[in-house]
């Protein structure tokens, strides 16, 4: 269902807004969640009612409100989504990736219709399937909540990328230190598209890239111009991002130009391995 939607026409021409307030989310939510249970996609977690066997309980055990408390820390489980609070939405949105699954096998209990049961016999549970499918769901109504919102492969609620940056989030590094450039570059990835992301976690992010230029600073070196390398630094240095001192610039526009630096030195980085390895290959062939 939610890969096909489309905008139709009173969309596309601004006479009916595309965006999504809370309550028409929770609201589309809802179905979606019960679309999953009426495919069994939460059996193996959650159990099912059988008119013989009656509650079968799944690996969560016979009192779920009390394991979506043990991992949620708050008492949602069997509130309607339309009383959810934002956090409470993405909280539940994301709890249920973790235990979704694609049912195969089971065996079809015929009497008065009682359905598929996955809880015995020759059922196997497909997580990543079931996950995959989810997100899809999920993605076609958060990218229109607000400024916009995706699941993660991970199960995390982010925020999408600024129109056109798209492409830069999801290109891989090339390989070159996983402990201090990929994992550091990741990390500041999700610190700016967390959901709930503040200005200081924002400029938290881009102080890390920055910190893995300075890493790469080395090798960088030996592949620009020294204009070209002491210019790299010269934004997060000079604007308030990386050290604290009176000479720095902080009349700015941060809400514009945070965003814009994070982008900035994220396609720096793509760009600078890309140098680096090219001298190396080079190098490799003398």
């Amino acid at each position: 269902m939610g890969a096909n939607i489309r905008p139709y026409y009173s969309q596309r021409t601004g006479q009916s807004p595309r965006e999504l307030d809370l309550a028409n989310l929770a609201r589309l939510f809802d179905g979606i969640w019960d679309d999953f249970k009426e495919k069994d996609y939460f059996q193996e977690w959650f159990g099912y009612e059988c008119v013989d066997g009656g509650d079968v309980p799944g690996r969560a055990g016979r009192n779920i409100d009390r394991f979506v408390f043990s991992r949620l820390r708050k008492d949602i489980w069997g509130v309607a989504a339309t009383d959810y609070t934002e956090d409470d939405l993405f909280d539940m949105i994301e709890f249920l990736h973790d235990h979704v699954s694609k049912p195969s096998g089971g065996d079809y209990h015929s009497y008065c219709d009682c359905g598929m049961h996955y809880g015995l016999g020759n059922a196997t549970f497909d997580a990543e399937a079931g996950r995959a499918e989810y997100r899809a769901e999920i993605d076609a109504v958060l990218r229109d909540y607000g400024t916009g919102y995706e699941l993660s492969a991970q199960g995390e609620v982010l925020a999408l990328a600024e129109p056109g940056m798209e492409g830069l989030l999801a290109n891989r590094l090339p390989s070159h230190d996983e402990e201090n450039v990929e994992a550091r570059v990741a990390n500041a990835i999700g610190r700016f598209r967390r959901s709930r992301s503040s200005l200081a976690e924002k400029k938290a992010a881009v102080r890390e890239l920055s910190d893995v230029l300075e890493f790469l600073r080395p090798r960088l070196k030996e592949v620009l111009l020294s204009k070209d390398e002491a210019d790299l630094f010269n934004i997060a240095n000079n604007f308030g991002i990386r050290h604290h001192n009176a000479e720095q610039k902080t009349d700015y526009d941060e809400d514009f130009w945070v965003p814009w630096m994070f982008y900035h030195y994220l396609s720096t980085i793509h760009v600078a391995l890309r140098l680096i390895r090219r001298s190396e290959q080079a190098a490799n062939k003398d």
